[in-house]
């Protein structure tokens, strides 16, 4: 018996006892186990049924995803270096297993024969689902090419697993390697007490007597929108815009220049060597939209629907600079600074005005409010649970039969050594187990919250309290799913372009007077938002949205547009200027690298699919625009989006799943008006 935890462990992870040297041992076992197993399953190939050929080598699957998908987490959250080079050790390891599954036309053989089986025709919509998955995903493996053009596409699929690791880690090492030590105070004039707190934090962490700014979201946001020294916001500005370049620190180590371009260079061939023109063709065929031209279409349309907004949004900010502060010309690092301004002069609101009234042990009960009131299902914590840090919480929920529908592990604050940004992840799938049990989904939400400062409770801004909504949306998706069969329950299989509606449907909640009655209250004196305040923040939503949009637009035809005319000569950042001068009404200065820190797309699984977060905005929009009619608490609404989407997790057509909510397919018209785009 191997004294390996993440080959012995049963249930949930056991983290108090993973070391680093563990990781490469286990995936090296059950790498050698599969091998063996599958040779085994194959000789049901040529007469295949579910329980003799598909569910064994699911087993498989998910045996090896959840010791992976640990490792994985683990690099995303503690990635020191032990764990960093046991992760990358693995990688050629698990890209070279997969290609081989991919390309073993004996398996592929079993799917095929299966489905054209008489048999196949009584499995439920869930098997069927992952049969047709399968035999599409061969398909994309290579499995119709030569053996040298197949031995080719493993070597991609190995560069490019390396490749991606390494633009994050470029991307993570050079975001933590600048600081600044700010010894005089008088630099800081402008920003927020609670801000300041943060960084002396900071400096007393490192072992200094001032306060020290870094590029983490908690710390560069508040700066950038409150600190009254230009210079300083300029070096900021700088200092996060090039970071990973060749204009940032460190050039030498953490440029991405190059890594970007063997990135792009080899999907292309890979698009290739299967057949299609393009990379963006090759990732549209598991989304919901069929062809990058009607994306890039889809994406101006909203554009020039935008364009109009966002100019008007922009002649004001500029005339708002010049007559209330003399400032003729605004530079990208003033932008965010006199928005602030402004939108102060119109609704004399800002996320530090609102932050007192978001204390996070109140938000987080009022989110577990809303999520009973829709779906029936109650979150509670439990305690003992071995985590990865202290910070890290863990709960489970139950529905009303007193079932655990799913648990989850919470890891909210920012800290060295963990990547940036907050995701959803996939420690655990759910499915049926052959005792007639079930295998209860598990997640791991993160976020990067700023922590606690001396006595005063973790107070988050709005903006903040909409990204754990989003990240819940992810979770719920994940874990109230009913489907029973890991390749499509949850999140899995489920199509890029669709995966973000659950995620932007729960930001609503956020911006409702009766919602924020549960959880809006000050964290000294417990007064509930006061509605003046509520009606200057709902009067400012869509501040400055076109401009808002248009950036969101800007970088999702860059990306489609990358990926669809992508050549080895093609210079990225002369495609980025193209883009800007065709949609953007902001110009950045030319020393920006915005692209060698799109980790979206370059390393986060986005690539020809950043255009998903306005599709599913779409789908979003229209789903919510049910419950602005008719409460947003209505059970009857709540239950039937639970059944419709939330529960069918991969296993239909997601487009089928909407119009079975919705009642029919849908429209813009949602979006444009929650936007403020129309009225």
């Amino acid at each position: 018996m191997s004294n390996n935890p993440l080959l012995t462990f049963q249930g949930l992870p056991p983290f108090g006892d993973i070391l680093p040297e563990h990781i490469e041992s286990a995936i090296d076992t059950l790498l050698q186990e599969n091998r063996a197993a599958i040779a085994e399953i194959q000789r049901h190939a040529h007469s295949p049924s579910w329980d003799n050929f598909v569910h064994p080598l699911n087993e498989l699957n998910d045996r090896l995803n959840r010791v992976w998908s640990v490792a994985g987490h683990l690099n995303s959250v503690m990635n020191h270096d032990p764990i960093r080079e046991a992760y990358n050790a693995c990688l050629p390891k698990i890209s070279d297993y997969g290609s081989e599954i991919g390309q073993n036309k004996t398996l592929f053989l079993g799917y095929q024969t299966l489905a054209q089986n008489e048999a196949f025709k009584t499995l439920s919509i869930a098997q069927q689902k992952i049969i047709n998955n399968e035999l599409r995903d061969f398909r994309l493996s290579g499995i119709d090419l030569s053996p040298e053009k197949q031995a080719r596409y493993r070597e991609i699929q190995q560069q490019l697993s390396a490749l991606s690791t390494r633009f994050s880690e470029h991307l993570l090492d050079a975001t933590h390697g600048w600081q600044e030590n700010i010894t005089d105070e008088r630099l800081l004039s402008g920003v927020p007490e609670s801000v300041r707190d943060l960084l002396r934090h900071q400096a007393q962490q490192a072992g200094l007597e001032s306060y020290l700014i870094t590029l983490d979201m908690p710390c560069y946001l508040p700066v950038m929108n409150y600190a009254d020294n230009r210079e300083l916001r300029a070096r900021l500005y700088q200092a996060f815009v090039t970071r990973a370049s060749d204009q940032g620190i460190h050039p030498e180590k953490w440029d991405n220049s190059a890594v970007m371009q063997d990135i792009l260079t080899l999907r292309r061939e890979l698009a290739q060597l299967l057949g299609f023109n393009n990379y963006a063709e090759y990732s549209l065929v598991s989304k919901m939209a069929e062809t990058p031209d009607q994306v890039i279409d889809f994406l101006l349309e909203l554009a020039k629907k935008a364009r109009a907004m966002a100019l008007k949004e922009w002649e004001e900010l500029t005339a708002f600079a010049q007559e209330q502060y003399g400032m003729t010309e605004l530079k990208m690092w003033d932008v965010p600074y006199y928005s602030e301004k402004l939108r102060q002069h119109h609704y004399d609101i800002s996320q530090e005005t609102l932050r007192p009234y978001f204390p996070l042990p109140t938000v987080l009960a009022g989110l577990f409010a809303i999520i009973e009131r829709l779906y029936g299902v109650k979150i509670e914590p439990l305690e003992n649970i071995p985590v990865w840090h202290s910070d890290v919480k863990f709960y489970q929920i139950i529905d009303s039969n007193k079932t655990v529908r799913g648990q989850f592990y919470l890891d909210l604050y920012a800290r060295r050594a963990k990547r940036g940004g907050a995701w959803m992840g996939n420690c655990l799938s759910r499915k049926k187990l052959a005792d007639d049990q079930v295998q209860i989904p598990v997640a791991y939400m993160v976020c990067n919250f700023t922590p606690s400062v001396g006595d005063k409770p973790v107070l988050l801004t709005h903006q903040e309290v909409s990204t754990l909504f989003h990240e819940f949306g992810h979770g719920l998706h994940h874990l109230l799913t009913q489907v029973d069969y890991s390749l499509v329950s949850g999140i899995n299989g489920v199509a890029w372009d669709a995966v973000e509606l659950p995620s932007q449907f729960m930001e609503n909640w956020c911006w409702e007077r009766e919602a924020l009655d549960l959880f809006a209250r000050h964290y000294e004196t417990g007064e509930v938002l006061p509605d003046e305040l509520f009606q200057k923040m709902k009067a400012a939503k869509n501040f400055q949205a076109g401009l808002f949009l248009l950036r969101q637009l800007e970088f999702a035809l860059f990306d489609m547009r990358l990926h669809k005319e992508y050549q080895p000569e093609l210079d990225i950042q002369a495609l980025l200027d193209e883009v800007r001068q065709q949609i953007a009404v902001l110009i950045p200065p030319t020393f920006n690298r915005f692209q060698h820190s799109f980790a979206h797309i370059f390393s986060g699984g986005y690539a020809a699919g950043y255009y998903s977060y306005k599709w599913a905005e779409v789908l979003s929009a229209d789903a919510f625009s049910l419950f602005a009619e008719q409460g947003i608490f209505n059970r009857e609404l709540g239950q039937r989006f639970l059944h419709c989407i939330l529960e069918r997790g991969g296993a239909e057509d997601p487009m089928s799943l909407f119009i079975e909510f919705r009642g029919r397919e849908p429209r813009i018209d949602a979006l444009l008006k929650q936007t403020g785009i129309v009225q």
